[in-house]
Order: structure tokens, then C-alpha cells, then sequence
């Protein structure tokens, strides 16, 4: 059964286009470590929430925008695998590829795939 890995981070908004390009060469590098698709997406209906919220759990600030992503792997093995060669190549260090958000406010996590219809 599939593995996901799933993301929500605040890119400031003015980094649109850097963000884009960073995943577009993220994904490239998680599909050639085993990545079935990943699924990037960029907020444009995130509501702020009075007890919990997409907005406050990354600590969005007024000039950024709410990204949801997925990654959906073929098992928590070669996921496990493609991560630790994703960390290793260089291509991801900070100096060739730097973040255009804040990673310290990046929520992620690894689920197991219970329904796909």
C-alpha cells in the first residue's frame, strides 16, 4: 500500500515564483528517488480559525501564503530510502538550493494511505 508524506509551510507571497521553482526541481529529485507524484498547491482559500487553522499552525503572516503539498510514495521503505538519498545529494544542500520560507515553521509528516478513491 502507498506511503504519503504531507507539508504545509507560509511562503512570503513575493516569493511565488522561487517557491515554484523550488519544487518543481524538489519534485524532480523525489521522483527520481521513488516517488510515484507530488502535489504541490498554493493557498488561495485558507481561512484564519479561532482555536486551530492552516494560517496558525505555520504562523502565517499577513504577507505569506499557505502551500499544502503531498508526496505519495509506493511504500514507507522506498520513501524512507529516497529521503535519506534526497538529504545526501547535493543538489539539496542549502548553499545550491536554498529555501525561499521559513523551514523552521514547516509542518510534515508520513501517513499511511487508508483510502483512494
Amino acid at each position: 500500500m502507498s506511503y504519503v508524506d504531507g507539508f504545509v509551510a507560509a511562503v512570503p507571497t513575493e516569493n511565488k515564483a522561487q517557491y515554484i521553482e523550488y519544487a518543481e526541481m524538489s519534485a524532480e529529485m523525489f521522483k527520481e528517488f521513488g516517488a510515484l507524484k507530488v502535489v504541490e498547491t498554493w493557498g488561495s482559500d485558507v481561512p484564519d480559525g479561532e482555536i486551530t487553522s492552516f494560517p496558525m499552525a505555520v504562523k502565517a503572516e499577513s504577507n505569506e501564503t499557505v502551500v499544502f503539498s503531498w508526496i505519495i510514495w509506493p511504500s514507507k521503505a522506498i520513501r524512507d530510502t529516497g529521503w535519506q538519498k534526497m538529504m545526501q545529494d547535493s543538489r539539496m544542500h542549502p548553499e545550491n538550493c536554498p529555501m525561499p520560507f521559513d523551514g523552521k515553521r514547516l509542518i510534515y509528516g508520513g501517513f499511511d494511505l487508508i483510502l483512494d478513491k
